[in-house]
């Protein structure tokens, strides 16, 4: 059974179908040529000793590369181990470690992090797809092309056989690795084409990052899954993307609300060609109303969505007409997804009232990469995934999501737990106490500010504090409000008692 090689079923039904166009390259592949660099891809893994379920790693930006070593894992039976680009060589040497992956495959603009990272932990080979490679790794625009006419390499996998590993950040401060299986990438594709409605047809632009779950599982897979054809650029930039979605007459768009933002002001909105679009959509955090109206007043349709890495970024759905009656809703569960609403105490909330998100159906993750605890804590025993998201459910089975449980706060559409950013600040010699809130801002969504307590006689400020987190973590991370503090409210158990900082922001920044 073949699952989750979803390309290699693609290109055998579609070859010659237009599958992805890169525009940092120009480069026009079919599914066809598409699949076959990835078949070499895999046949070059295997090649260096990997054996069914082991794992490998990839840090490099979006490049049709990328695509070729994301599938090669369904054929060889390997798992892909994605490497956050904005990660320092400190943060993804636990990934690396935890993971146990053998080989890392690179590109040159993340040379001298890979390089930084094999000094932290040991990694057995290294594959450079574009950099000089060093004595001992391969480079990967020669060792590749030479595979491409040998036998397909596929190999037979269960359901429930690991396809990926997904680093998601946790309330420990340590990143957790996501169980993703075969079954549920397939699943994925399935259930976004049936519920979304998408079709052979249709043509979405990537923009955000591929090592993000968001971008594999909307709109990779299910476009692929499908038949559709992807436009993928190197990184964001709104008048390349107003440009893309005219030029290749793009017709279904996600971005998180930043992007949308972003995308709005742009000079280049007034005048885009959005003749082609069917719908946008938005997706990984809550989205402000007005820019649904703005988008709107141009004559899009423009949806809402949810999901998160653990339960498959696609869960909820809605239809054109239902997207202007229910603004701000994010739609009702998938098919064969079920949700339920609990409070503190488990039990299922009445219609109208607030309750923890809990989701249940084939998209749901393994739980966590070598963590029993974590696991047991988000799965119960009936099989729901607890999201951690408040949520409330209207008289027609419509969900809005009302907030989310934990400190977790959201910055561009990424997720930023405060608990990471406290272990790194109390590791300053002359920091005795830290908390981190998100607070609003007016482009990002949210950001961090850290209430820090100095250890006495210490005069340590932002600058010193900024400068100690560079390089511990990605900058997105790091708090851009400072504030200096004689002790952090706490309750009688020593909690830090959060929302009265947030009420002592609010007090200070009306």
């Amino acid at each position: 059974m073949l699952h989750g090689d979803v390309l290699g079923e693609r290109a055998r039904l579609t070859p010659d179908k237009l599958a992805l166009v890169d525009v940092a390259s120009g480069a026009r592949l079919t599914c066809a040529e598409l699949d076959a660099r990835a078949a070499a891809c895999a046949r070059l893994l295997r090649g260096l000793g990997l054996r069914k379920g082991e794992r490998y790693g990839l840090l490099a930006g979006n490049r049709v590369e990328y695509l070729e070593c994301v599938f090669a894992a369904a054929k060889a039976g390997l798992v892909l181990v994605p490497l956050s680009t904005r990660a320092t060589a400190h943060e993804l040497s636990h990934v690396v470690a935890h993971s146990g992956l053998r080989v890392l495959i690179h590109d040159a603009a993340h040379a001298a992090v890979a390089g930084a990272l094999r000094d932290l932990v040991p990694i057995e080979r290294v594959i450079s797809l574009d950099a000089p490679a060093r004595e001992g790794d391969l480079a990967y625009a020669q060792a590749r092309p030479p595979l491409l006419d040998a036998p397909e390499p596929r190999e037979v996998c269960d359901p429930e056989d690991l396809l990926f590993l997904l680093y998601t950040s946790g309330t420990t401060g340590k990143p957790k690795g996501v169980r993703v299986p075969h079954r549920m990438v397939a699943w994925n594709g399935y259930n976004t084409v049936a519920c979304w409605g998408l079709r052979e047809d249709d043509v979405s632009p990537i923009f955000t990052p591929l090592y993000h779950a968001g971008a594999l599982g909307a709109f990779l897979v299910p476009i692929f899954t499908v038949g559709g054809t992807i436009v993928l650029h190197a990184g964001f930039d709104p008048a390349e993307v107003w440009a893309t979605i005219g030029r290749e007459r793009c017709t279904v768009v996600l971005g998180v609300p930043t992007i949308w933002k972003l995308l709005a002001e742009a000079p280049e909105f007034a005048a885009a060609d959005l003749s082609s679009v069917r719908f946008l959509i938005s997706g990984g955090a809550p989205l402000p109303e007005w820019i649904i109206e703005t988008y709107q007043r141009r004559g899009v349709v423009f949806k809402q969505g949810y999901g998160l890495t653990e339960v498959g970024v696609n869960c909820f759905s809605m239809t054109v007409a239902e997207s202007e009656r229910k603004k701000g809703s994010i739609g009702k569960p998938l098919l064969y997804t079920q949700a339920k609403l609990i409070d503190a105490d488990g039990r299922e909330v009445a219609v109208g009232e607030v309750g923890e998100l809990c989701l249940r159906g084939p998209h749901v993750c393994q739980g966590y990469w070598h963590d029993e605890a974590a696991t047991a804590a988000a799965l119960d025993a009936e099989g729901f995934f607890h999201t951690g998201d408040l949520a409330r459910r209207d008289a027609e089975g419509f969900f809005y999501i009302a907030g989310r449980r934990k400190d977790m706060f959201i910055s561009g559409g990424v997720n930023v737990y405060p608990a990471e950013i406290e272990a790194e600040l109390l590791l300053h010699p002359e920091v005795a106490d830290a908390a981190v809130i998100g607070v609003p801002h007016e482009t990002w969504g949210e950001v961090g500010c850290a209430y820090v307590v100095r250890r006495p006689g210490a005069s340590v400020g932002p600058e010193a504090l900024d400068a100690h987190l560079d390089g511990r973590l990605a900058r997105y991370k790091v708090p851009k409000h400072w504030c200096f503090v004689d002790a952090l409210p706490r309750t009688p158990y020593g909690k830090v008692v959060k929302p009265d900082l947030a009420l002592l922001w609010a007090k200070e920044n009306p």
